[in-house]
């Protein structure tokens, strides 16, 4: 899969690819970032996650109310 700005769909900092009235064209954290496999859990949601789907996301991705568990966890 190939690094795009449609992973950020959903991030808070998605604002900042070109969707604000600053003039700011990409996400800061965008040029770094990786895609990674993880799992999307709520705050609320207590262990075990492994019915959880594993998912690519950028490593960089955050979304409120959810924490995002790495593959090998």
């Amino acid at each position: 899969m190939k690094k795009s700005k449609d992973l950020c769909i959903g991030c808070n900092d998605d604002f900042y690819n070109g969707k604000n009235s600053l003039e700011i064209e990409e996400c800061w954290c965008f040029e770094d970032a990786e895609i990674v496999k993880k799992r999307k859990v709520p705050i609320t949601m207590r262990p075990p996650w492994d019915g959880l789907p594993l998912e690519p996301r950028l490593s960089c991705f955050r979304q409120k109310g959810h924490v995002f568990i790495p593959e090998d966890k």
